[in-house]
Parts: structure tokens; C-alpha cells; sequence
């Protein structure tokens, strides 16, 4: 998609973006790493984030990406409360969801495509809370997980984002997200993180 495409879809969103969710699996830290690049201290929304991640062993993510980035990262804790410019990553072994408060919130539901955090939980509870203020980010894996909960953020009126399947490290969960529903921007990681810094910069206007 061309900058111009993007940048009029984003334009023409109806509501102010409040929150920005994320979703990856195979290839994710790379591109996770990619579009969050850019972004500064003083981002003025949260960013909630599942990867993909084995359950059985305590993940290092957040503090070797909050190395790299200029925002702050933290692995989430159940109960907190969701606040501006932190990237907030989900624990391995439990779903994580965001509660009508504005919370963060641990469940150990069944697996979701084999995996526990699953996308969709964080998803389709995300765009619960906050409709049309939700932004949904879904990037490389391997499985189906984020399709159906990227298509509920649609259906709430959310601004939804595909990583191009073409340029994605695995394409099977871009391709899965494009056959249930016709995001408002599809596009490569370059894109993507030019994408945030113009959301930020609508923001505040």
C-alpha cells in the first residue's frame, strides 16, 4: 500500500486512537523491533503486545526490546492499569485481556492455535473496552491466531493494520487475518512504523 493509500485511510478513521494492540509469532521479534523503531518518548497511547511464547520458561522479551526502543517495556502484570507511551507484553503460560477498566487481566483458558498467550484473547476483549479507539496490528506467524480477533476490532469500528503477507517472515497469519476481513491498511514493516509516528502525530495536532 502507498504512503498516500495509508495515510488517507488513517485520516479518514472517525475516532481518536487510544490504544494500540499487536500481534506476532514466527519472525515477530524482528518486526516487532522494525516498527516500534521509530516511536519516542512522550508516545501518547499504550501498546499491549502478544508474541508468541513457549509457557514453560520465564521470557526476557521485554527487557531486550525495552534496551532497544525509546519507549519504555514492561512484561505486563495482572490488575495494572494500562497507561501512555509503555509497551506492555504478555506473560508466557496466560492469556492476557484487557478489563473494562482500562486493567490488564491473566487467564489460563485453553490454548488458542496451540498457544498461550493467544492473540485473539487480547483482541477481541481489547476491542470490547475501547471500539473505535482500538488500533490492531497483526504481523508474521505461523498459525491463525489474531485472525478472528483482528475481524472483531473491525466489526467494532477499530482501525485495523496487516503486515504485507508477502514480506512478512511467515505469511500464514497475514494471509489468515486478509480471508476473513479487508483491513484498512495493508503493508510492509517500513510502512507500518511510518504509519505509528503519523498516528502520533495526528494525535497531537
Amino acid at each position: 500500500m502507498s504512503q498516500q493509500a495509508w495515510r488517507a485511510a488513517l485520516a479518514a478513521h472517525p475516532a481518536a486512537i487510544e490504544a494500540l494492540v499487536v500481534g506476532a509469532s514466527a519472525g515477530g521479534v524482528n518486526a516487532l523491533l522494525a516498527i516500534f523503531a521509530g516511536l519516542q518518548p512522550g508516545f501518547g497511547v499504550p501498546i499491549v503486545v502478544v508474541l508468541h511464547l513457549p509457557d514453560n520458561h520465564r521470557s526476557s522479551l521485554a527487557e531486550v526490546l525495552g534496551r532497544r526502543l525509546g519507549l519504555p517495556a514492561k512484561e505486563a502484570d495482572s490488575g495494572e492499569q494500562l497507561q501512555p507511551g509503555m509497551i506492555y507484553f504478555a506473560a508466557p503460560g496466560y492469556h492476557l485481556s484487557v478489563e473494562a477498566d482500562r486493567s490488564l487481566s491473566f487467564s489460563r483458558e485453553e490454548p488458542v492455535y496451540y498457544s498461550r498467550p493467544a492473540i485473539d484473547f487480547l483482541f477481541e476483549s481489547a476491542a470490547d473496552v475501547y471500539g473505535p479507539s482500538l488500533a490492531g496490528f497483526l504481523l508474521t506467524g505461523a498459525n491463525q491466531d489474531g485472525a478472528a480477533g483482528l475481524a472483531a476490532i473491525k466489526q467494532q469500528g477499530g482501525f485495523t493494520v496487516v503486515q504485507d503477507p508477502n514480506e512478512a517472515h511467515v505469511p500464514t497469519m497475514p494471509m489468515a487475518a486478509l480471508a476473513l476481513q479487508q483491513p484498512d491498511v495493508i503493508a510492509g514493516l517500513v510502512e507500518i512504523r511510518a504509519l505509528l509516528a503519523e498516528l502520533e502525530a495526528t494525535r497531537t495536532c
